[in-house]
């Protein structure tokens, strides 16, 4: 499994940190979950120009999953908060009625 995720992580960067000290580091490209994250809360507040940028980070695929994995933590997060059932959080969150 972890193999099939590296390639959704981006590509690695060798030798961060180490580099030479008179040349300055390459930027570190982002990962999914960083792009997730932006393209979620850019959406949040309705920043249009935040999301599209995000989304050029990572391939759509990955956003995907990690857009997936930030809703599911954070559904869970809430329903330990409130003491209810991550379904019934879910629900309430998309203005769906209890099941």
């Amino acid at each position: 499994m972890w193999h099939q995720l590296r390639g959704f992580l981006g590509p690695r960067t060798p030798g961060r940190g180490g580099g030479h000290p008179s040349r300055p580091a390459a930027p570190r490209p982002h990962n999914l979950f960083e792009a997730a994250a932006a393209s979620v809360a850019a959406g949040a507040e309705n920043d249009p120009v935040a999301a599209a940028e995000a989304e050029e980070w990572v391939s759509p695929e990955a956003l995907a999953f990690g857009v997936r994995e930030l809703a599911c933590r954070a559904v869970l997060a809430l329903a330990r908060e409130r003491g209810r059932s991550p379904r019934s959080v879910a629900r309430e969150l998309l203005g769906l009625p209890s099941a």
